[in-house]
């Protein structure tokens, strides 16, 4: 019996795993990084060792420390999460030899799979449909286009499409160095990307008795930059023979590798309703709570349960229902999905809980990271993962999206507002998204609207009413009294929010805003009501003086609308000089490290509008910098392995039509 459990992981889910630990009676320990020192699991974990460092390569990713540290703490069984080692074969050896229990898959399917390129020649001998692999060396048009993918791990990590032969040697060589930093290994391999294809997964279990369940499907299409954002189970309108399909394959696929634990055999469909094996994790997935919920088990529990030998029903729980999750991250998908680090203020969503009997619609929250926690630039900005349960997918999807536009997200901006608009979009309505979606739909997903959650707050009238809100409570936090009367200027009050100017009168019966169609009716300093075109309208508004440097919490206002959420860039009456820039100025978008400059380049290149120029690696993803003209490089500040802040200088190109600046 397992009495202290290690987990080799940070984040959500260190603490989802804490969570079933304390449910089981189980003692944890956690580990985490100098970056991680206060971090959300550090905090729920019974007792935690440090490793020393910040970058995954020198915490996370160090097997020996990670050994080291359970026997230092007690534990006497290690569980992976995802991520990180979680699929590395000589982890898990090393973890046994050292007479721990390892919380996963038998070393052997771990290695089986561990490679995509060997993996797809177990699933060929074993009957599962594959796409036939294309060699880079002599791939022709008509391979076209084509989907680089790293050998050696997933989470989108060294993937790359190519859809022009004259791109493929960059991208192979980027694809390779992605996979290098990410997972030890720049082995990269090509197959034939599927155009408008599907992305659904079989989530299995198997016991070491012989029995394996397949535990319904999940369909993950909607995904950027090859990483899933939203999930649900079960894979909406599939053909009975379709899911037989899947299931079948999935079970042939454990069986072929002698698998143990919990996995996930994943499959691309295309528009004909062919199915094809892309891979199989040897863990537990990111979306495994979608399957958790319809199914009412604890996938964690089962997990511990196996690993300490115990044998598995024959016959699953028949699965009831539909479940939906989003991925919250501290990200910007308008900019390229740059991450967004910076101070957590707050992170509330209405309900979690509800229990696995009652045939009520729920919500789950499974965060990582709680108020006044910091997301960081080393490792992924995902902030919480946010499931609704309901008798059927439109309930489902309608108690997502209504419990995230509700959600008080205070902070880094995040991708709260997209992640609504796509719930509620026609083609994921019909269940008709594919992997292509924010490919066709981005641009009008994170365009201008009433949808809020801005940077800077702009988009329609309910904007504009934010903005109202927001000065009318500064307003009131700020006033003061002179003697037993207030000072009441006579001149109009501005201030301005985003993009949108607010002018108020202060008078003895309150405020008064110049806009015909708003009223003040009540203010407070985090509570303002306006009546708008005689429709009473509550907002609720908070701001958040840290004082710390860099902190993007500071000089925003967060206010939560009856129908939206804004975040709010207050801006000050002057302009600092020292904020100006020099034209042509590249800035780092976020903290990170400079991993690398563009080949041949240096001071008095000749560089062209939107060349790549600097590479920068933050939260697990590799972000370019690319020249805001055509001309000429006249300094060039970034240095490889260089660690850079948000705002920092990187390089100048001079604009050649307007000569010199």
């Amino acid at each position: 019996m397992i009495s202290t459990l290690l987990v080799a992981n940070r984040g959500e889910i260190a603490c989802r795993i804490f969570r079933t630990c304390r449910e089981r009676g189980i003692a944890t320990v956690a580990v985490f990084s100098d970056a991680d020192g206060g971090a959300l699991h550090v905090r729920e974990a019974d007792t935690a060792v440090r490793l020393p460092g910040a970058a995954p390569a020198d915490t996370y990713l160090r097997g020996d420390l990670i050994v080291k540290a359970a026997l230092a703490a007690g534990a006497d069984a290690v569980h992976p999460g995802y991520g990180f080692l979680s699929e590395n074969a000589e982890f898990a050896r090393a973890v046994l030899d050292a007479g721990l229990v390892w919380v996963g898959p038998p070393p052997e399917a771990i290695e089986a799979m561990a490679s995509k390129t060997r993996a797809k020649e177990l699933m060929a001998a074993a009957g599962v449909p594959l796409l036939a692999p294309v060699d880079p060396a002599s791939a022709t048009e008509a391979d076209l286009p084509l989907l680089l993918k790293a050998a050696a791990g997933g989470g989108g990590r060294g993937m790359r499409i190519v859809r022009q032969l004259a791109d493929l040697a960059e991208e192979l060589a980027a694809a390779s160095a992605e996979a290098r930093s990410a997972f030890g290994d720049g082995e990269v391999f090509a197959e034939p990307y599927v155009e408008r294809g599907r992305h659904v997964e079989v989530q299995i279990l198997a016991d070491a008795h012989g029995t394996v369940w397949a535990l319904g499907t999940r369909d993950c299409s909607l995904q950027r930059r090859h990483q899933k954002v939203i999930e649900e189970s079960p894979a909406p309108g599939l053909a009975a023979g379709l899911r037989t399909t899947l299931t079948d394959a999935a079970l042939a696929a454990a069986r072929a590798v002698e698998y143990r634990g919990a996995g996930t055999v994943e499959f691309l469909i295309s528009p004909a309703g062919r199915a094809y094996f892309l891979e199989m994790n040897t863990r537990l997935q990111v979306e495994h709570p979608v399957t958790e919920e319809v199914f009412g088990l604890d996938l964690v529990a089962l997990q511990l349960a196996l690993a300490e030998g115990a044998k598995l029903p024959p016959e699953p729980p028949a699965p009831r229902g539909h479940a939906v999750e989003a991925r919250l991250y501290a990200e910007d998908p308008a900019r390229g999905w740059a991450p967004q680090p910076g101070r957590v203020h707050q992170l509330t969503l209405r309900g979690a809980g509800g229990g696995h009997l009652a045939d009520r619609p729920r919500l789950r929250v499974d965060a990582g990271y709680g108020p006044g926690d910091s997301v960081g630039v080393h490792y992924d900005s995902m902030l919480a993962k946010v499931v609704a349960w309901a008798p059927t997918r439109a309930d489902a999807v309608r108690l997502l999206a209504d419990a995230l536009r509700r959600a008080r997200v205070h902070g880094p901006l995040t991708n709260r507002e997209l992640l609504v608009r796509s719930l509620r979009h026609p083609e994921f309505t019909a269940g008709e998204a594919d992997t292509g979606f924010y490919e066709r739909h981005l641009d009008a997903l994170t365009g201008p609207g009433d949808g809020g959650g801005g940077g800077d707050g702009g988009g329609g009238d309910s904007a504009r009413h934010a903005a109202v809100a927001a000065a009318l409570a500064d307003a009131v936090r700020r006033g003061h009294r002179v003697g037993g009367w207030r000072n009441l200027p006579s001149r109009p009050q501005t201030k301005t929010y985003g993009e949108h100017e607010v002018r108020y009168h202060r008078t003895r019966d309150g405020f008064r805003v110049e806009d015909d169609t708003v009223r003040a009716v009540a203010v407070a300093p985090d509570r303002v009501t306006l009546e708008v075109d005689g429709v009473l309208r509550h907002f609720e508004v908070a701001e958040y003086a840290t004082g710390l440097a860099g902190d993007l919490g500071d000089g925003y206002v967060y206010v939560d609308g009856p129908t939206a959420s804004y975040r709010l860039r207050a801006h000050p009456r002057f302009t600092d000089p020292r904020t100006a820039t020099a034209p042509g100025s590249l800035l780092a978008p976020m903290p990170g490290t400079v991993v690398r400059i563009a080949d041949g380049i240096g001071e008095g290149s000749a560089v062209t509008a939107g060349q790549p120029l600097v590479w920068l690696e933050a939260m697990k993803m590799e972000h370019r910098v690319v020249s805001p003209a055509s001309g000429t490089l006249t300094a060039l500040h970034a240095v490889p392995g260089s660690q850079v802040e948000v705002g920092a200088l990187l390089a100048v190109v001079t604009d050649v039509s307007q000569g010199d600046i």
